[in-house]
């Protein structure tokens, strides 16, 4: 983490269903908190200024780019980072249909993408393509495997739409 001066607090949040009570600089981002403190070095940082997604995590049940987010922002937050979506008994259903779909290439923007999708499709289990590649533009591949992202979550909508049924 990038040595800073000024004041430290005592930040105290939930990630990944673990309390966290760690002192850090107040104004560290949390995309530097979870990768550099936590080590839970899945959420990427790329363009360090909120626009491509690769360090989106959820907070309080909203995406969120935890480059943008400073640690006085995430006091007594809920956050899931990469690390929280799959369980003991496997893979979550959207990282399933990433690996089905072949919905990563370099696999740098993966982590993100599978954390908007995570809150698309508990907003909306059963998107039209308009609405994913709508929730999805905050979320840039490099490598433009689009096609296959798309497909993926596709397929991890019919897994939730059946799970529900």
């Amino acid at each position: 983490m990038e040595k800073r001066c000024g004041s430290t607090l005592k930040l105290e949040c939930s990630i990944n269903n673990e309390t966290i009570n760690i002192t850090v600089p107040a104004s560290a981002r949390l995309s530097d908190i979870v990768r550099e403190e936590l080590h839970l070095t899945g959420t990427k940082v790329s363009c360090g200024i909120g626009r491509c997604g690769a360090c989106a995590v959820i907070m309080d049940g909203r995406l969120v780019n935890s480059c943008l987010v400073m640690a006085y922002q995430a006091k007594k937050s809920v956050i899931q980072t990469i690390e929280g979506v799959a369980t003991e008994d496997g893979l979550d259903p959207i990282q399933q249909a990433f690996l089905d779909e072949g919905g990563f290439q370099c696999g740098y923007c993966t982590p993100g993408m599978i954390m908007a999708v995570k809150v698309l499709l508990t907003e909306n289990p059963n998107p039209t393509d308009e609405e994913i590649v709508d929730r999805l533009s905050g979320n840039l591949c490099r490598c433009t495997g689009y096609a296959g992202i798309i497909r993926a979550v596709r397929q991890a909508s019919n897994r939730v739409c059946t799970s529900i049924e």
